[in-house]
């Protein structure tokens, strides 16, 4: 104890216990180099492996060395300890994590503790920024495209505009006549965007308010559903739940979304703790490469749903539990709250507790055409031949076809009202006075 002690970290101040007795927590890789300097925690962590080989708990529980195992790992670092998402180690880590957790509960509860530390930050700059960008004016807002927005201000940044012009691709890519793409291949450049472009990039691109279709389309389709999240057929959710438990990473993810978006009626905002960051992290965590995989069902601008691509068709006597689990996502008040209060800006240490209503614009008195939402992003996004057909699309407006890259230009051209024709010759002789107009309202 007294080697682990030293090592664990620095001792507890006089009169002051540590809260977890004498244990220090770390991350699982560290704690597993600290049981493996102990020669007692070593034998049992070894022996805990063993017993959990090809057995099942109640065969391992009965079985009096692993139940000794277990009641010494208990008192170790590895008990404790909890991964950081993105370190270098993760996946490893991970590992660790659930070779002793798993080992400690039934394997199969309907929501599984977060190996991942707690997330205490808030995003209070970040709602901030997004506010800025959404445009507090309403009558600015009401016409603008926050999604495109979203889009211009990654390709401003080199790292952002590599890795998302790197998983569009990927995803976009037709391998074979009858595989459009790699799903593989999709997920993991997917995972790559999401783990190491920084939040306000990705969150931006997630979770953009939008006020028209266009924009609700352009955010449905920013992970490229038709590769990363559709399929020929929906699994059942507890089928799709299963198979990501087997996977430590995803299991992970699934179990951190739980923990941190699970409603909470207890809070003002019903998210765990008021915590919007950690529900949104773990989203984002949860969408990065899976077959879980999340996401917008369809382009609504009056409700924000969310799912995974499943149903709970064929669920038998657990019918009801896989319409609690589908429920998490699809009817998740904590989820919901978070979108909405990062595309408005309003973290909730910013939002009052009594929300001011929404604000409603009078009647417009004269005829005037609105900007379109088709701004060209092009000219600084990606030297592919998907971007450049967008390009190509918007410059000369031409009419789309049922090919892939319908769905990526589909938030530039598609749900434009039609009887607006005349908008685009309008815009041609407003944009060029927008900037003066605009100079003199903040003078």
């Amino acid at each position: 104890d007294e080697i682990l002690r030293s090592l664990a970290g620095p001792p507890s101040p006089p009169g002051q216990d540590p809260p977890h007795g004498w244990r220090v927590a770390v991350d699982c890789v560290r704690a597993n180099e600290l049981c493996a300097a102990e020669p007692s925690c070593s034998s049992r962590y070894r022996t805990l492996r063993q017993c959990l080989a090809g057995r099942d708990r109640n065969t391992m529980l009965a079985n009096k060395e692993c139940q000794a195992a277990l009641e010494v790992l208990q008192e170790s670092p590895l008990y404790d300890c909890r991964c950081k998402r993105g370190m270098k180690k993760e996946l490893q880590c991970l590992q660790i994590y659930w070779s002793i957790h798993l080992g400690l509960t039934e394997g199969e509860e309907f929501y599984e503790a977060s190996p991942y530390e707690p997330v205490t930050s808030r995003l209070s700059d970040i709602f901030r920024l997004a506010s800025i960008f959404s445009g507090m004016d309403p009558a600015t807002n009401s016409k603008s495209n926050h999604c495109l927005d979203a889009a211009k201000a990654c390709n401003l940044n080199d790292n952002c505009k590599r890795l998302r012009s790197g998983y569009i691709s990927t995803c976009s890519k037709e391998i074979s006549a009858t595989e459009h793409c790699s799903r593989r291949k999709c997920h993991k450049a997917l995972r790559q965007f999401f783990d190491r472009v920084p939040s306000e990039y990705t969150y931006r691109l997630l979770f953009c308010s939008c006020k028209d279709q266009a924009c609700a389309e352009r955010r449905r389709q920013t992970i490229v559903p038709s590769c990363s999240y559709e399929d020929k057929e929906k699994p059942n959710c507890l089928d799709l739940r299963n198979t990501c438990r087997t996977d430590h990473l995803c299991r992970s993810r699934l179990a951190d979304f739980h923990t941190n978006c699970q409603a909470s009626f207890q809070s003002l905002t019903s998210c765990p703790g008021d915590n919007y960051q950690a529900c949104l992290g773990s989203y984002a965590g949860l969408i990065a490469g899976f077959d879980m995989t999340p996401n917008y069902v369809d382009a609504s601008t009056t409700s924000i749903t969310i799912s995974p691509w499943c149903s709970c068709k064929g669920s038998g006597n657990m019918e009801e539990e896989c319409e609690k689990f589908l429920r998490d996502f699809t009817e998740n008040p904590c989820l919901r709250n978070a979108i909405q209060a990062f595309g408005n800006g309003t973290d909730v240490n910013l939002s009052p507790k009594n929300p001011s209503p929404p604000i409603t614009l009078p009647p417009k008195t004269e005829k005037s055409p609105a900007l379109p939402d088709d701004i060209n992003d092009s000219n600084t996004m990606y030297d592919t031949s998907v971007i450049t057909t967008c390009t190509s699309i918007q410059e000369h407006g031409a009419k789309l076809n049922k090919s892939k890259e319908q769905s990526l230009c589909y938030s530039e051209k598609t749900f434009v009202d039609q009887k607006a024709g005349g908008s685009r010759h309008w815009a041609g002789r407003i944009l060029p006075i927008v900037p003066t107009l605009l100079l003199k309202l903040v003078v």
